[in-house]
């Protein structure tokens, strides 16, 4: 890699040689150089210097406002030579290489599972702990993800932002939607493994088994 002042070079070389003489003087965490330890500090201090010009939303560092910014211009300049889609920024990206690679970094250490974005070790972590951050603020029912909770309140809602392009008809979460088109498609999942017959849903399925388990 270039860098065409020596500052820049110098701060580059900190990361390969370990040396990390900033300090937070909250933690104790070290940083290669000042720069990194100022950002660091705006988690103990709360603040958020950066604000987007659109919406107002405020982030405590300039590159998380810069890939915040792509929401609203629908930029997404980093694209995966694998498959080509693309993502608003480069941490996306490389998240996203995994899925091609198979590489799993992060390991769960109660039961060894890996995964290969962090996000996903994150959420694996609450089977175990059973934390279910997300809150309903009507109902107070729990979930362990942010998009469960935002399906759960579409109950008290009413909403059913998912339409059929063929009859129109709308539903509150997109699987009762892809379930729905099977009435147009006829489509037909769901295969008995031992007379062939396919079901649309997975519930007639295996209601159908009992007939060959005998079980009532």
């Amino acid at each position: 890699e270039t860098f065409s002042q020596n500052n820049s070079l110098m701060n580059h070389m900190k990361s390969h040689t370990a040396k990390k003489p900033f300090k937070c003087s909250t933690c104790g965490k070290i940083y290669p150089y000042k720069s990194r330890l100022n950002d660091h500090m705006r988690i103990h201090t709360g603040e958020k210097p950066f604000s987007c010009e659109t919406c107002g939303k405020s982030f405590q560092r300039k590159s998380r406002l810069v890939n915040h910014i792509r929401i609203h211009t629908g930029e997404k300049p980093f694209s995966c030579e694998t498959c080509g889609k693309s993502f608003r920024s480069k941490h996306k990206l490389v998240n996203h290489i995994r899925i091609h690679t198979g590489e799993k970094l992060f390991s769960c250490e109660t039961c060894g599972k890996s995964f290969t974005q962090m996000q996903s070790l994150t959420v694996h972590i609450r089977s175990h702990t059973g934390e279910k951050p997300f809150s309903c603020g009507i109902c107070g029912k729990s979930f362990t993800q942010k998009h469960n909770l935002t399906s759960h309140n579409r109950i008290h809602t009413g909403e059913k932002p998912f339409s059929c392009e063929a009859c129109g008809k709308c539903f509150p979460h997109k699987k009762s939607l892809t379930v729905h088109m099977r009435s147009h498609t006829c489509e037909k999942p769901f295969s008995c493994g031992i007379c062939g017959k396919g079901f649309t849903h997975k519930h007639n399925l295996t209601s159908h088994n009992r007939i060959h388990t005998g079980e009532k």
